[in-house]
């Protein structure tokens, strides 16, 4: 698509979302890229990001939709902070699986795809295991239980940060926001 489109490198490869409106929440925005959201498999992800440059294609998928889904932040200010630490980025790869997520690139049904990321990470962390490595403050939760520390008594014990935003919330903002740009 880049070598086809070269434009859309940094920019909506689908004109029609050109009327979408964004946000720039600074404190939500510097807590995803810390790992500090509240949402652990999105917390994991920004972490091993950090740690290691490197990140599995599904917790980029989820990472980037809670970008732009939970806190409506146009998608380049995510890819550019991907490309800045990933040690495998490439610009091609990297911005129109960002605009994939975010239903500006290509994809038949774009838009109203928005990632649950409590439901991802127990769909592909059932264990746990990759939370608990990246999110030590949820070390002593077992399971899948890990992935909702506010389900239990004993889940912020460790000092995990309480949501930043509420997912259900956000995904119907989304949802009305991509309506809105698409009228």
């Amino acid at each position: 698509m880049l070598w086809h489109s070269r434009s859309s490198a940094w920019s909506d490869l689908k004109p029609a979302l050109s009327g979408m409106r964004y946000d720039e929440p600074e404190d939500a925005i510097e807590a995803r890229r810390t790992g500090t959201t509240g949402y652990p498999i999105v917390d994991a992800g920004m972490r091993q990001l950090l740690a290691t440059g490197w990140m599995h294609n599904r917790v980029r998928m989820i990472t980037a939709s809670f970008l732009t889904k939970d806190l409506h932040v146009w998608w380049p200010l995510g890819a550019r902070h991907f490309l800045s630490l990933l040690i495998d980025g490439d610009v091609a790869s990297n911005n129109h699986g960002w605009q994939w997520v975010a239903g500006t690139g290509t994809d038949a049904s774009p838009y109203f795809r928005v990632f649950n990321p409590v439901t991802q990470g127990k769909k592909f962390d059932p264990d746990g295991s990759y939370v608990r490595r990246w999110v030590p403050e949820l070390a002593h939760l077992p399971g899948a239980a890990a992935h909702e520390p506010r389900k239990s008594d004993t889940g912020y014990e460790g000092d995990y940060p309480l949501r930043i935003v509420d997912h259900a919330d956000e995904r119907r903002e989304a949802l009305e926001r991509y309506r809105s740009a698409r009228a």
